[in-house]
């Protein structure tokens, strides 16, 4: 039987231009797709957070055509060092990937890097990026999808693609009724310092009151990360330095090393963290949602850049091999659930043995047995 649907000619709007909506646009372009990619945040662009990429996240990246863009300017290697509160070496965790694949396999990139490399290729295809703008209002029909925008204006596509993260709009319009971002009792801090000749590569320090771990973003800086449990807090900016130096305490070695040199001027970041489940599918007739539009997850397998690279990888194959735009929703289902879900529902499990302060060994069975399963084809 012929192909009925064929790419090339189809319009689609991409809303979100993070790293999942660029991504989609850059692989749907490839197809010859016409895509808009719109944005609501007219001051786009990516904060200034250190991220830790894993390998399936560069063999995502290698996928998308800029691996070697980014291993320039990231920190890539192999391993997580295991260390207890006073940096004394427990055990090397593997970090697993295929040989075949000729990449590292453990990373960490500044966010506004891999951002900038992703916008390059984007732009180098010619994808215009609308910023500012967003959209009220989605009417589908057999056919196609009238959307109108935050400005007033309307267009007319074949396909939505909603990749504008946890808080997504277009989750809201197509599943009202939809879950809700709820608080996981755990925050987040980071701090971005320079990077000593010891730290070697990415290092985790297990056994304290926090899960406390460092890692390299290039060959000259590194973030050191904490993860707590505490009830839901913001903090302001002169707090920070006061208030992480505080849950530092009792730890040794380099940790120490950075809790004491903390003051007003320091680089953190903090933020609590929060998840929620979408039941499946992730769709509803011509819109989709993508990345953390559609399973957003917690840090502690520093995989949610990597899925949603992994789902415009995913949406691109299948829209070249199916027969309509519901074909190509059902499978990209098929391949994306039970592998994203993996992700989710590991670092929740990992979040709860950190708030419980588990055995050591519990906490890395939980990511080598995860990490194994990644490294395992798309």
């Amino acid at each position: 039987m012929a192909n009925a649907f064929i790419p090339k000619g189809q319009k689609a709007l991409i809303v979100g231009a993070g790293t999942a909506g660029m991504s989609s646009g850059i692989t749907l372009s490839q197809l010859g797709v016409e895509v808009d990619l719109i944005d609501i945040n007219p001051h786009w662009g990516a904060l200034g957070a250190g991220i830790t990429i894993t390998g399936p996240t560069l063999r995502a990246l290698k996928h998308l055509g800029v691996y070697d863009e980014v291993a320039a300017q990231a920190y890539v290697g192999e391993g997580i060092q295991v260390c207890d509160t006073q940096g004394n070496p427990l055990r090397t965790l593997p970090t697993p990937m295929p040989p075949e694949e000729g990449i590292g396999s453990s990373g960490g990139i500044m966010r506004p890097a891999v951002h900038a490399i992703i916008e390059n290729k984007a732009r180098a295809l010619g994808l215009d990026i609308r910023l500012g703008l967003t959209v009220s209002a989605l009417d589908q029909d057999e056919d196609g999808v009238d959307v109108t925008f935050s400005d007033g204006s309307r267009g007319r596509y074949d396909f939505v693609i909603g990749a504008d993260g946890v808080f997504s709009g277009v989750r809201g319009l197509i599943f009202p009724d939809a879950p809700k971002p709820e608080y996981t009792g755990q925050s987040a801090w980071r701090l971005f310092v320079e990077r000593p000749p010891e730290v070697e590569r990415r290092t985790y320090f297990l056994g304290g009151p926090a899960k406390v771990g460092l890692t390299p973003v290039s060959d000259t800086h590194m973030y050191m990360f904490l993860l707590e449990r505490t009830p839901k807090v913001f903090l302001k900016d002169e707090e920070l330095a006061a208030e992480l130096a505080k849950k530092l305490v009792g730890y040794g070695g380099i940790i120490q090393r950075l809790a004491d040199a903390l003051d007003k001027a320091s680089l953190i970041n903090f933020r609590p963290l929060e998840a929620f489940v979408l039941p499946s599918p992730w769709y509803k007739g011509r819109v989709l949602l993508i990345g953390d539009a559609s399973h957003p997850t917690t840090p502690q397998l520093a995989s949610g850049a990597g899925m949603g690279i992994e789902d415009a990888l995913v949406l691109a194959e299948e829209l070249a091999r199916s027969e309509s735009i519901e074909e190509t929703y059902a499978r990209f289902m098929g391949r994306r659930i039970g592998r994203c879900r993996l992700v989710t529902e590991c670092s929740m499990e990992l979040g709860r043995l950190e708030q419980a302060r588990a055995p050591v060994e519990s906490q890395t069975a939980v990511v080598e047995r995860a990490l194994a399963r990644l490294a395992e084809p798309i």
